[in-house]
């Protein structure tokens, strides 16, 4: 009987292991089991901030400031040997009664200048407000200075462009001889080339022919109404432009002639 009860036991394990019930029906399929998905639930990183942009400050536009020196006058006392062969004896004023204005002046290159005249020194106020009035019209003058820089010589001061003030000469004209008032140091002529005197069919300076249309205005020629003659005409100077025969149109002076 113990044999037999073992022998019964085993032969149920044998039929468990081919799949079988006890009763001889098939044992059911084991249940498939399904893994379980393993979710992982990391906390997302954040986006990475943009990095942020350094605004620069505009730079400012650089714009270039022209400062214009103030219009400077200065007088000095004249001796003989700066007149050199612009004065002689038996001129009409004495060089103790003239006096060197070095003063500034508007240049055709829009820049200012330092130039001297020689004048008498009664009409020094007068010469230096109206070179002021021209200097703040930006009036332009090619060159200034004493016509002793050219020996006394008008002709090649004018040639020059030069604008000057006293020489003791005599006056050029038809009339009979007598001092010019460059000889009193109370007449300049400014921009003799852009503004020639003509006389008897000749221009003076010859290089001044080209000035002799006065209705093409061009720079540093003087005209009516223009900055040369409102700042002479303020201080009572009369304009060689307008003498009707022989219009001379660089010449200022305090009488008139």
């Amino acid at each position: 009987m113990r044999q037999s009860a073992v022998m019964a036991g085993l032969a149920a394990v044998a039929i468990a292991a081919a799949g079988c019930q006890s009763d001889g029906k098939p044992a059911a399929a084991p249940a498939t089991l399904t893994p379980t998905p393993v979710v992982t639930s990391a906390t997302p990183s954040p986006a990475p901030s943009p990095t942020p942009r350094r605004h620069r400050r505009p730079t400012p536009t650089s714009v270039a400031t022209v400062v214009v020196p103030a219009f400077r006058s200065t007088t000095s006392a004249v001796t003989a040997a700066q007149l050199g062969k612009s004065w002689h004896h038996g001129c009409p004023v004495a060089p103790s009664s003239l006096t060197n204005v070095t003063m500034s002046f508007w240049g055709f290159d829009h820049r200012a200048h330092t130039g001297t005249l020689v004048v008498n020194t009664t009409v020094v106020p007068a010469v230096v407000s109206a070179f002021r009035s021209m200097y703040d019209a930006r009036f332009p003058i090619r060159r200034m200075q004493p016509i002793a820089a050219y020996g006394g010589d008008d002709d090649k001061s004018m040639a020059a462009d030069n604008t000057s003030a006293f020489n003791c000469r005599l006056a050029v004209s038809d009339g009979p001889p007598s001092w010019s008032m460059h000889a009193y140091g109370e007449a300049i002529d400014i921009n003799t080339l852009e503004n020639p005197y003509r006389l008897n069919g000749t221009v003076r300076p010859p290089a001044g022919a080209t000035y002799m249309d006065r209705s093409n205005v061009r720079p540093g020629m003087i005209v009516a109404g223009g900055a040369a003659v409102r700042a002479f005409g303020a201080v009572r100077w009369g304009w060689g432009g307008n003498w009707s025969s022989t219009p001379d149109y660089q010449h200022f002076s305090a009488n008139g002639r």
